[in-house]
């Protein structure tokens, strides 16, 4: 079953996808095609997604769900009007929030996105230029300041996971990629030696990284399904015999590898 999906918000658009998709996960039976719309912030461009929603409706048969983030009841007033199934983050809450704190809600768009603290945002930024700077095993040298460093054979995950947790918790990670010559001296790398307690493993099942491998180096040794059991067993025995955790990246979300690894760690994430 097909049922389309909008995220509209007079700011970026990101909190509305956050509580929309989060929701969306518990129905999986449905075919979503999801449309973000973000800075709708005048009833000029409100009357335009009405028509979008509308030729939705029309195309599907189904109400489409809208989930809106809106704060402007001018714009809001006019969204109403459309044929789908509003669904409003902010309606419950704020309310609630409003009488347990004795305070009236700014009602500015974009506030949960905007910078809050400069020191904060800048402590992100920093972490972001040392993940960059240190992706693939680049810059050893800066390990002795890394809050943490991923470790995994290629394509384990590392690098998307890396940039994700500088840029959304603010920590200075590192990932280094164990390769065949790694392997060959049946030990963990030599730049890595010093710092195995801020290292974590990232392995996956071979079967899926050699499907990884494929869609990117096809017809090479690197992809075959042989070489990825060879190296994901090889690497996963490294991670035992020097007590390095390790989590299986096959059916994560970069989110949840994250969020998992900064659990098990124990690091600190910087306020947003």
């Amino acid at each position: 079953m097909a049922r389309h999906i909008f995220f509209i918000s007079d700011g970026t658009g990101i909190t509305a996808e956050t509580v929309g998709m989060s929701l969306l996960t518990q129905f999986d039976l449905y075919d979503f095609e999801y449309s973000t719309l973000p800075y709708i912030d005048t009833p000029e461009k409100a009357e335009m997604v009405l028509g979008q929603i509308a030729g939705a409706f029309h195309k599907d048969g189904e109400q489409p769900i809208v989930f809106s983030t809106l704060m402007n009841p001018e714009v809001s007033k006019v969204i109403a009007k459309c044929p789908g199934v509003i669904i409003d983050a902010f309606a419950h809450f704020i309310p609630r929030l409003e009488e347990a704190l004795g305070l009236k809600a700014s009602g500015q768009a974009g506030k949960s996105h905007s910078v809050k603290s400069p020191d904060q945002y800048h402590a992100r930024i920093d972490a972001v230029n040392f993940t960059i700077n240190t992706d693939d095993g680049l810059h050893p040298d800066y390990y002795k300041i890394a809050e943490i460093i991923l470790v995994g054979v290629s394509r384990s995950g590392k690098t998307p996971t890396s940039i994700y947790m500088a840029l959304n918790f603010g920590i200075k990670c590192a990932n280094y990629p164990i390769t065949q010559d790694d392997l060959d001296h049946d030990e963990i790398p030599k730049v890595l030696k010093d710092y195995t307690g801020k290292c974590f493993g990232l392995t996956i099942d071979p079967v899926r990284l050699n499907q990884i491998r494929t869609q990117r180096m096809a017809d090479t040794n690197y992809a075959t399904l042989k070489q990825c059991e060879k190296e994901v067993r090889a690497t996963e025995a490294i991670f035992r015999e020097y007590k390095i955790p390790m989590l299986n990246t096959t059916q994560l979300s970069v989110e949840e590898i994250a969020t998992r690894i900064v659990s098990e760690k124990g690091l600190q994430r910087s306020p947003r």
